[in-house]
């Protein structure tokens, strides 16, 4: 009896240990101003920034990813694989049916949107061959006939404010959870003119620079610089890079942000920084 009584109480402990650890495995967050979007489980989440007010936005046995809100902040753009292949859907932010918009038989990861919030950014092998190979391309928040953004490799992207340039991530990784990787898949971000193609390109040494993000005149991305995955910013004024976080152990895994808040991904739960005041 006393051994059962132990066991209980042991058992009663972890519940609690593991309540105020929070919920964890919350991934690939995005922000707006009252809310924050992430999957947990294959789904997509919402939860109310003001009073924690959290709403479930899909429910299948499919798998939902790549949650990015409108710049309006009313709508969610995801991919999901509901149909056998991984496409484009958008759903209210206050929940509803999602609405599928892209049709292609190749997979398309949702990277974002543009800028006016008329169109969703996606990644696509289609149209590649002998060998697949991602590119950019968008779609309305109406749906209809997709458009390739650029010829170049593209399988992440984030517009500049104005609409006029873009940061592109060239490569898909096969093994993102390779370390300290200093191979040929570490290619330098990207900045890409959308009116005469020129491209600058983000000084890297073969170091494993993702998630890129354009907030006013800074590019925010995760790197290995230091040999943990860390947030960096880009200036694209002065050119200058600066390191924001410092954390040892565990990467960052995600990254999003909106207005002078970033948010982002990390042993498995959501963290939140103030770019005024670091």
């Amino acid at each position: 009896m006393k051994k059962l009584l132990l066991n209980i109480l042991f058992l009663f402990a972890f519940a609690l240990l593991s309540m105020a650890q929070g919920t964890k495995l919350l991934r690939q967050p995005t922000i707006n101003e009252n809310y924050v979007a992430y999957t947990y489980g294959g789904d997509v989440w919402v939860t109310n920034l003001a009073n924690n007010e959290t709403k479930r936005l899909t429910n299948t046995g499919a798998v939902e990813s790549n949650p990015h809100f409108s710049p309006d902040g009313k709508t969610i753009a995801f991919s999901s694989n509901r149909s056998g292949v991984s496409a484009v859907y958008v759903v209210p932010v206050e929940g509803g049916a999602p609405r599928r918009l892209t049709w292609y038989p190749s997979t398309a990861t949702v990277c974002g949107w543009t800028p006016d919030g008329e169109r969703i950014l996606y990644s696509s092998s289609r149209e590649t061959a002998p060998r697949g190979y991602g590119r950019l391309w968008t779609v309305s928040k109406d749906g209809g006939p997709s458009t390739l953004l650029a010829e170049q490799w593209g399988a992440d992207g984030s517009f500049s404010p104005n609409g006029k340039q873009i940061v592109i991530d060239r490569v898909s990784r096969w093994d993102g959870e390779w370390r300290n990787y200093r191979g040929g898949q570490n290619t330098s971000l990207i900045i890409l003119n959308l009116n005469n193609w020129s491209e600058e390109l983000i000084p890297n040494e073969k170091t494993f620079d993702i998630q890129p993000l354009w907030l006013g005149e800074n590019i925010y991305f995760i790197s290995d610089r230091d040999w943990i995955s860390n947030i960096w910013r880009y200036s694209t004024k002065t050119k200058e890079l600066s390191q924001l976080t410092k954390f040892t152990g565990a990467d960052i895994k995600w990254l999003a942000g909106y207005g002078n808040k970033l948010v982002f991904e990390r042993e498995g739960l959501l963290n939140l920084l103030d770019l005024a005041t670091n």
